[in-house]
């Protein structure tokens, strides 16, 4: 064997060599899983546990808003003569205790305690609209990571290939026998500079991806590999027959339009409360007077007085009119904002699901036809080449055509992956880790 041909068959096994390695790294499975990262993220989420503070404050509130005020105890000296200061000396001269208390208007506090309440319900669904938007950003991220990552192991794999064959090239070169150019040598080296330009920026994104689940995940749980095993993420709906019914049903019981819808009812309560202000409102007061004996040992008599006072809604257009006013205004403004939630909603959805079927119809694309065919056409360039009637800048162009369709095959699968992770949020309400709070008080009531 000639030393051309010696050199054309170690490029073939090169070739066949890098091909079974990719095979064997693809077994490796060790690393953050997307389960992990998951549990972690929606177990130690701070926003959660604030939410719930505030709803126990909100409804420590209602309780407290549903209470009488306390009533008013007060002492004092009346009628004290300045000449002498003396209790026993006139006549009209008393110590006296007056007892007050005030009552609400109308139903004013059975009201203010169910606006609270009402308000505190929205709590749980802002928390469960959270967790499923924490989801979200726990997969893309994770995905992106392992976009990147992947992405990485096909360029070094054949950043690999290339640097060998430029030590194969050359030797062919130096030799002086075969067909190989001073321009292939030029060619595969160019090609290793661009992989390595490639590299830098995966690299740089493969961080970025991984420095966004800092906020959810610790460092050192950050410092290992993404995972190379992955799951499709199933589809909590069968999002290509769902009709603009069925759709609106899911979005009408998605926890951030509830969450809305608590408090539209709570705004309800507010316009009653609001009309309460046309009642009048009751202040009872009892004074007791104590009267010493004259200053001759006669007896005097305590004095007791009981009265109620009541103010009057007479002029009603300046103040009460005007707080209904701001009532039925401030929930005709949540209820808008409940419609353009929906309209967002939909709108976010209809522009995903869009974007879904075009990348499955790409996907299938590669899977049934591109990749194939580059497969096939790097493995008929390279034939030509080991047979004396091919070009070795075909070789590359194949090897480098088929390296690109790998990368783009790999990114379209994993944008359906994300996507699938966004048009689940629109189904949360079908989620049962978002919705594990609102089932527990399900059960809790049965």
């Amino acid at each position: 064997m000639n030393h051309f041909s010696a050199v054309k068959v170690s490029f073939f096994a090169l070739m066949l060599g890098t091909a079974i390695s990719v095979h064997s790294n693809q077994k490796q499975s060790n690393g953050l899983s997307l389960d992990k990262a998951l549990t972690y993220a929606l177990s130690n989420e701070p926003w959660l546990s604030a939410s719930k503070h505030r709803q126990a404050a909100v409804i420590a509130q209602s309780l407290v808003a549903g209470t009488l005020p306390d009533p008013v105890l007060s002492v004092g000296l009346m009628n004290l003569p300045t000449d002498g200061f003396s209790l026993e000396q006139e006549g009209m001269t008393q110590l006296k205790v007056r007892l007050s208390q005030k009552f609400s208007r109308g139903n004013s506090l059975e009201l203010q305690q169910q606006v609270l309440a009402q308000s505190a319900q929205q709590y749980s669904w802002l928390r469960a609209d959270r967790v499923a938007q924490v989801k979200v950003i726990v997969i893309e991220s994770w995905l992106n990571a392992f976009r990147a990552q992947q992405s990485i192991k096909l360029i070094e794999q054949d950043k690999s290939l290339f640097t060998q064959l430029i030590d194969i090239t050359e030797s062919s070169y130096a030799s002086s026998v075969g067909n190989t150019r001073q321009q292939d040598i030029i060619r595969v080296q160019l090609e290793l500079t661009r992989l390595e330009d490639k590299l830098i920026v995966l690299e740089q994104q493969f961080e970025s991806a991984k420095k966004r689940l800092t906020q959810w995940l610790p460092i050192s749980m950050l410092t290992q590999p993404v995972s190379a095993k992955r799951q499709d993420i199933a589809a909590l709906v069968d999002f290509e027959n769902l009709d603009l019914s069925q759709l609106m049903s899911l979005l009408m019981a998605h926890p951030a339009i509830v969450a809305i819808d608590k408090t539209v009812s709570a705004k309800q309560t507010e316009i009653t409360l609001a009309e309460q202000s046309y009642k009048p409102q009751f202040d009872v007061n009892m004074d007791y007077g104590y009267r010493d004996d004259t200053q001759m040992g006669d007896s005097r008599a305590d004095l007791f007085s009981v009265g109620v006072s009541i103010d009057l809604p007479l002029f009603t257009d300046k103040r009460q009119d005007q707080q209904v006013n701001a009532a039925i205004a401030s929930a005709e403004a949540v209820k808008t904002d409940k419609l353009i939630a929906l309209q967002k909603l939909k709108g976010m959805y209809f522009k995903e699901f869009s974007q879904l079927a075009r990348l499955k119809k790409r996907g299938a694309l590669y899977q049934t036809s591109l990749l194939p065919q580059m497969a096939e056409q790097t493995q008929v360039t390279l034939n030509a080449y080991t047979r004396d009637y091919g070009e070795f800048s075909e070789v590359m162009r194949a090897r480098i055509s088929e390296l690109n369709a790998k990368i783009d095959a790999l990114n379209i699968n994993i944008d359906q992956q994300i996507i699938i992770a966004r048009l689940n949020y629109y189904a949360s309400s079908k989620d049962a880790a978002v919705m594990r709070e609102q089932r527990a008080e399900q059960n809790h009531e049965l």
